[in-house]
């Protein structure tokens, strides 16, 4: 199978085109690479796929061979693959997701994709539809236990569910530890990812997170989004300005707007590319 590395932030997939591969059980396949000493060495598998009502899809695969909804790092990374290989020619794209056609802007230097600002679309904050067991028309600053100690959590879905959780100190989390009690908690049927934030002003926020079936990676996209959505509706940041958001691999720029969507800007790099046997 013909693949290529690419990262967003840090957070990285082994990138596939189904234009040009066929590539039989991606769940089996995206396990395989994303070992780091056996495989390639991923957060997942990204397919790029041709669709019928955008310009290209976006099929993704976590480490644990579980299909995703969406990744924000992952479709940046996914629309400079499409334009640097020819798959596209235009600098505005869309692109289809299990969770809806997204809309992006490229920046484009000396022929390759540098910077990518995607719509990623309404942030859904009504409990059962992000899902999260609760009524209500949100999940917004909301005490639970997890592993016998008290949180206040505030639960967001940007295509995928998120719980963000405001505190202190996060450097010295044991994510490892504390990350799979939020993944599993009986509260989120389909798992959770989680963002434990520090606030340093009202344009800057610093993250940390633990995603469901990756454990912890250096960077999550719709993590970026929904904590800048939490942190607006706790009062930390202001609704229609863009805020900085520092995670382990770098900084993405998210914006949640008046109308309920949310802006993310950030880079996308190419690694290398390559050949894997898959038997």
């Amino acid at each position: 199978m013909k693949f290529t590395k690419m990262h967003g932030t840090g957070n990285d997939y082994v990138y596939v085109n189904l234009f040009e591969e066929t590539v039989e059980n991606l769940n089996e396949a995206s396990i395989k690479v994303s070992d780091r000493h056996f495989g390639i060495g991923s957060d997942g598998l990204i397919c790029v796929a041709p669709s019928e009502v955008a310009d290209c899809r976006m099929i993704m695969f976590n480490a644990d061979g579980s299909e995703g909804a969406m990744c924000g790092n992952g479709i940046r990374c996914v629309a400079k693959y499409a334009y640097d290989h020819g798959i596209v020619d235009k600098e505005q794209i869309t692109v289809e997701t299990k969770s809806g056609i997204k809309h992006l802007d490229l920046t484009v230097e000396n022929g390759k994709v540098v910077y990518v600002k995607v719509n990623m679309g309404q942030a859904i904050l009504k409990p059962a539809d992000i899902p999260v067991k609760a009524d209500g028309e949100d999940f917004v600053a909301q005490t639970i236990q997890v592993d016998g100690k008290e949180y206040t959590v505030t639960c967001v879905s940007m295509g995928n569910p998120h719980c963000v959780v405001f505190t202190t100190g996060i450097d010295e989390l044991d994510l490892e530890k504390i990350g799979p009690h939020f993944e599993k908690h009986e509260l989120f049927p389909d798992r959770i990812n989680t963002e434990f934030v520090e606030v340093i002003d009202r344009h800057t926020l610093k993250m940390r997170v633990w995603e469901r079936g990756s454990g912890e990676t250096i960077s999550c996209g719709t993590g970026t989004c929904a904590t800048v959505v939490a942190a607006v509706l706790n009062g930390h940041c202001d609704r229609g300005e863009e805020v900085e958001v520092q995670i382990r691999g770098g900084s993405l720029y998210d914006t949640y707007l008046e109308n309920g969507e949310v802006l993310m800007k950030g880079p996308a790099t190419e690694v290398f590319q390559g050949e894997i046997d898959l038997d």
